[in-house]
């Protein structure tokens, strides 16, 4: 399938991945500026970063309403929430503070992610096509971007707020391509022509994708959130050089995704997921034990390869056991335990790093991704008994 022609169809939920990979890639490389601001230790940083997950959690249970009712302006609105928490972090300088900051972040990008989500999984169920790994590399490549910018400016000795406003601007020019045309559509109909009941869920499935998703985003994020301050304390890099963590986390994964869009309908996307928790775990392995800073580089680089593809796969492999019109609120059930780990990475790495250090935290989380491999074996045998014209309605 073009590359190309998947860009085409889902422009706006594109655009809106790509705000979302702004607003963290921007948070992400300022994480050093922002402790220091602050004034706290690594387990109360940890701390705050988790309260981000109740607002999460809350935009995950109500986006498909939320969705439902903005109707064709909900990807525009939702980014411009997003913008406006992202202008929180660097106004607090109380921890006090930082919690409400940092829920309402949470709440608004988890708010904007959700509707870009199930807008695409509407747009694959359209057009039969496989969109999640384009659209999520968008993301990729806006929160490498971002993150670069972010840190090049804060070695040229920028304040921390004109860095985010300089990233404020790029994320609005995206908010703007979110504006979907005349033919809009939000209808989404069973190969019989109704709406399936909410009881028809498959909870299984749904429990064993937002493991998968719950383990992914702890890896993910952790190498967003930690890695700058890992480069800079742990390998000893200069204020501002920790930014190339993220940086590399983006573009790789950016790549990985243009790349698992092709692998997926090749190899298949369950085999896909599953060699991706192998690498991912050993990325993180690699990690916690790297002596030099190209070795940490490269497990950077490896996480970010692992991680890349697993997020849309899995969503794709989820819709496989729903009917069409359910796939929106199965999704947004599964991400509403998966995307806490999007949050819970980042604290756990705070609270294990002030019991030990960060090189233990680090391989906690190998622990944690390798739950990705039981979960997906689990699934490819339970898809085995899912109907046909479930599994291959699109």
């Amino acid at each position: 399938m073009s590359i190309v022609k998947a860009i085409k169809v889902s422009r706006s939920p594109i655009a809106a991945l790509a705000t979302v990979g702004t607003v963290w890639g921007t948070f992400a490389a300022m994480v050093p500026t922002m402790k220091a601001q602050i004034g706290v230790s690594d387990g109360l940083l940890g701390f705050a970063l988790i309260s981000s997950a109740v607002g999460g959690m809350l935009s995950m249970y109500l986006a498909p309403k939320l969705v439902a009712k903005v109707g064709k302006y909900a990807m525009p609105v939702f980014a411009l929430i997003a913008i406006t928490g992202m202008l929180l972090p660097p106004l607090v300088t109380n921890v006090v503070f930082i919690f409400p900051a940092l829920i309402l972040m949470g709440f608004s990008v988890a708010l904007l992610d959700m509707s870009a989500n199930i807008r695409i999984s509407l747009l694959e169920g359209r057009h039969r096509l496989h969109l999640m790994n384009v659209n999520h590399a968008m993301f990729s490549f806006a929160f490498a971007a971002a993150a670069v910018i972010a840190g090049s400016l804060k070695q040229a000795g920028w304040d921390y707020g004109d860095i985010v406003h300089v990233n404020v601007g790029l994320a609005v020019i995206l908010m703007l391509l979110t504006i979907e045309g005349r033919d809009w559509s939000a209808e989404v109909e069973d190969d019989d022509g109704h709406h399936a009941a909410a009881s028809g869920l498959p909870w299984l499935a749904i429990g064993l994708t937002g493991l998968i998703l719950f383990a992914t985003f702890i890896g993910e994020n952790s190498v967003e959130a930690w890695s700058a301050l890992f480069l800079e304390r742990v390998m000893g890099g200069a204020p501002g050089e920790g930014s190339f963590g993220p940086f590399t986390l983006g573009i790789v994964m950016g790549v990985g995704r243009l790349g698992g869009q092709l692998i997926a309908e090749k190899a298949g996307e369950e085999r896909l997921v599953l060699w991706s928790g192998v690498l991912g775990a050993l990325g993180a392995l690699g990690l916690a034990t790297a002596q030099t800073w190209s070795m940490a580089v490269v497990s950077i680089a490896a996480i970010a390869l692992g991680m890349a593809v697993i997020v849309p796969t899995a969503n794709s492999i989820l819709a496989k056991f729903v009917r069409p019109s359910l796939r929106g609120l199965a999704i947004s059930r599964a991400w509403m335990f998966g995307f806490t780990g999007f949050f819970v990475g980042p604290s756990l790495i705070g609270f294990v790093s002030e019991a030990f250090n960060l090189r233990i935290a680090f391989g906690f989380v190998a622990v944690l991704i390798s739950l990705i491999v039981p979960a997906v074996l689990i699934l490819r045998a339970r898809l085995s008994q899912v109907p046909a014209r479930v599994a291959t309605a699109k």
